[in-house]
């Protein structure tokens, strides 16, 4: 490691070169807590400028000897300045109280009040608890994914949906992140609740553009979801009682070097219902639960381990024999360690488990089980190397091991079982990357990086395919066994990143970025929306790599001392690789899978618009999405070119040219808050029959080669809550020698408030009704609204 410092001060001695300098270091946490504060500013007054904390909380800066004055900024948080003689490397670390906001004075923001306009980062969006708690949300229970899709170029295909989706990209084009650890499946029942406890969640980071070269892996967007620590100055038991489920979380010191959170939540309609019908008879059920942990334990000033884990399950029983269930489970260790004041590392290894099952049959003798899932491992070490106050180099490395088990599969009929299942299937993804933070002059700052990723393929049977016109299934020509670790096939693509900030005043800024990602994995469906039993698929030797490449272009602009922010953002996005099926293709435990998909190109751009007001009783954001999202394949919408069948553009599943999102608090009272969101979104594009043939008076409806030809209505839907905080205001309680009072809160909320029958899909079908012959049979078309009628609900919140 000394080596390596040596050959990088070698390669930046022309930034510090005959200066004589010294280090300022430590970190910046809550005094109400102990916990980390991330993206914690210090200034230094002298020089106008500063840094910010890392995702750990921690800070360096390198100055030139000297007295200075130091201040420690945090959103919500009293200020802290602190005089500084600089004549040797100081450590100082620093503890923020939390301000005393009057009724006038209420801030809704998770970043220092400018940095919109003076951070680098553009196409991101941060948000804390705080923040989302304010949010209404459906039956009043506070969701991490809903609040993320109010953000501008964040959408979803409608209600029943799970994932979301970003600038025109798939749900399983993001990469969502909890303590580094990958979440296959974000969303509990059916997308109406993800899966995140907020009383665990400390810190929210969503990544559009301008992505980081540390991160890699999906073409569309990086969620990046922070855990708590666990309180480390005294014990706390919050939660919830809802309408559809509770909560608990228990947090507080093990001794005076380690920390612990523990929250679950467990839905109970089942439990509910029980009483009042027999459906749920027979082992039949209906719930979802999760379990988050997290301990953290400081070794000392420049040692510190984490561990958390995730544990969560939905499941859907018709019977004991009957139905389905998916769960995620992730463990995550972590190891901080300081080689010296400007030598920050960290250390990462983390298993992930996505597994889904369904069952049917009412005998022993008659039925069907299947099991898949996708397990992964990852060690990622992460060097962040604090060179001067305007440069910052990080710098590392991710070994990813992939395995696919498809289908455990078997079938029992009439007592004879058949045992269709899959072989599993592996992969190896590795990459290197190198990325600085160089703030040019005063006014100009970049942050430029390369990322090289591969992927291997290996074990397990590979098919060769015939040559056929696009879009018909074609044969089968080989198959060749290969030994477990033996590569298949190996891909290798270099991932180029930059973003530039150009600051033109104090109050506004412009933008710029490009990246480059590479995914090497695939979510395959042919559904209406994503579902959790949809298929991930490594890349292999008839399937690439997708890539994707994306320009942004932004205007920043504050105004009325940061009271209002706003900005522009154009967005162009040219991918190839992008995977879509053939028609009549067979996803369900196919061995020849790969026979059924096609590659082709997508595209996306668009212009977003946002403006939020930031403090006062009355504040909130807008947002406007004005986007188109294509994909071009060939054997897909070919129009009257049957002979060659080469595709023309047509839109993607999720493709929505207008999204309005306008949400609203504000501060009737010191105790009452009221909230609102509005959201209006087009209608999503889908594929109907442009045909029919009349078979013995029953109708086949035909469909020619067009791709998501009609759209479905608009979607719009108004949701509205009631906040009513210490809603129990209790005598103070002593505990470990200092006087505690309990915090709580009552949210009453109505989701869907003029009851709007938001289309999820139409189907076509004909009557039950006999006809003569030579008469015309009549079809019709129904529109399915999952919610379709206002959903009022309740639930307390406490913490003591």
């Amino acid at each position: 490691m000394k080596q390596i410092l040596a050959l990088f001060t070698l390669l930046y001695s022309s930034f510090c070169f005959g200066q004589e300098q010294y280090t300022l270091s430590g970190y910046v946490k809550d005094a109400s807590n102990g916990e980390t504060l991330i993206g914690s500013t210090v200034f230094i007054r002298e020089l106008n400028g500063g840094s910010i904390t890392n995702v750990y909380g921690f800070y360096s800066i390198t100055l030139p000897p000297g007295d200075y004055n130091v201040e420690y900024r945090y959103v919500g948080f009293d200020t802290q300045t602190r005089p500084l003689s600089l004549t040797e490397n100081v450590r100082m670390d620093i503890e923020l109280q939390e301000e005393n906001v009057e009724l006038e004075a209420i801030v809704v923001s998770a970043e220092r009040e400018d940095a919109n306009v003076t951070s680098i980062e553009m196409s991101t969006a941060k948000l804390d608890i705080k923040s989302i708690t304010k949010i209404p949300a459906f039956v009043g229970e506070v969701d991490i994914i809903k609040s993320i899709q109010l953000l501008p170029g964040v959408s979803t295909v409608g209600e029943g949906a799970s994932g979301f989706n970003v600038r025109g990209g798939g749900v399983g084009q993001n990469l969502v992140l909890l303590d580094e650890a990958p979440v296959y499946q974000s969303s509990h029942l059916f997308g109406f609740f993800s899966v995140f406890n907020p009383d665990a969640v400390k810190d929210v980071k969503l990544y559009k553009g301008g992505i980081p070269s540390q991160y890699g892996g999906r073409l569309s967007s990086i969620l990046d979801i922070r855990m708590k620590e666990g309180n480390s100055k005294e014990y706390d038991v919050s939660g919830g009682i809802g309408t559809v489920f509770s909560r608990l979380a228990v947090e507080g010191p093990i001794n005076d070097k380690a920390s612990f959170i523990v929250a679950g939540r467990r839905s109970y309609i089942d439990i509910l219902a029980r009483p009042f019908t027999d459906v749920l008879d027979d082992g039949a059920g209906l719930y979802f639960y999760d379990l988050t942990a997290k301990t953290n334990y400081n070794i000392n000033e420049k040692n510190r381990v984490y561990l958390s884990g995730y544990f969560g399950r939905d499941v859907f029983k018709f019977d004991k024999r009957q139905g389905f269930d998916w769960g995620n489970r992730t463990g995550t260790l972590r190891w901080n360690h300081l080689f010296s004041d400007r030598f920050f590392s960290n250390f990462t290894a983390f298993y992930s488990n996505y597994d889904y099952a369904f069952a049917f049959g009412e005998d022993d003798r008659d039925k069907f089980r299947w099991t898949s899932k996708i397990i992964t491992h990852d060690f990622k070490p992460e060097f962040t190397w604090f060179i001067n106050g305007a440069n910052e180099l990080t710098f590392g490395g991710e070994a990813i091991l992939y395995r696919f088990k498809p289908a455990n599969a078997v079938s029992v009929s009439d007592g004879e079982r058949t045992d269709i299942s899959l072989e599993e299937r592996k992969g190896f993804e590795g990459s290197l990357y190198v990325g600085s933070d160089h703030k040019i002059s005063k006014k100009l700052t970049a942050q430029y990086g390369l990322r090289y990723s591969m992927f291997s393929y290996f074990g397990g049977t590979a098919y060769t395919y015939s040559d056929t016109i696009p879009g018909l299934r074609p044969e089968v020509t080989g198959a060749k066994k290969y030994d477990d670790w033996e590569s298949i096939k190996t891909y290798h693509n270099l991932e180029p990143r930059v973003s530039l900030r150009y600051q033109l005043s104090p109050s506004s800024s412009i933008k710029a970025s490009y990246n480059r990602m590479n995914q090497y994995i695939h979510l395959v469906s042919n559904t209406v929306a994503a579902t959790p039993i949809d298929v991930w698929q490594p890349s292999t030797n008839n399937i690439k790599p997708q890539q994707g490449n994306q320009v942004a272009l932004g205007y920043f602009r504050n105004f009325r001392s940061n009271l209002f922010e706003t900005s522009i953002e154009v967005y162009h996005k040219w991918n190839k690789n992008q995977v879509d099926y053939i028609d009549g293709a067979d996803l369900f435990i196919n061995e020849f899978l790969e026979g059924q998909l096609l590659e082709g190109k997508g595209r996306a751009y668009g212009v977003e618009f946002y403006l939020k007001k930031t403090r006062g009783r009355f504040n909130g954001w807008m947002s406007y999405t004005l986007g188109k999202s294509e994909l071009l394949v060939d054997g897909i919408n070919f129009g009257r070119d049957v002979e060659n069948r080469k595709g023309k553009w047509y839109p993607t599943r999720f493709d929505q040219r207008h999204n309005f999102k306008l949400t609203t608090n504000y501060q009737l009272t010191k105790n009452i808050s009221l909230s609102g969101i509005f959201t209006f979104v087009s209608g999503t594009p889908t594929t109907f029959p442009t045909d029919r043939y009349v078979v013995q008076d029953y109708v086949i409806p035909m469909t020619d080669n067009r791709r998501n030809n009609f759209r479905v209505p608009d979607y719009h839907r108004l949701d509205f809550s009631v906040t009513v905080d210490n809603v129990w205001r209790g005598v103070p309680k002593k505990r470990s020698g200092k006087v505690r009072s309990g915090e709580d809160y009552l949210v009453l909320s109505v989701y869907n408030v003029y009851g709007r029958e938001n289309p999820f899909a139409i189907y076509f079908a004909q009557g039950d009704e006999r006809f003569l012959a030579g008469e015309s049979v009549d079809t019709s078309a129904s529109q399915v609204a999952i919610l379709g009628t206002m959903v009022p609900s309740i639930s307390y919140n406490f913490k003591f």
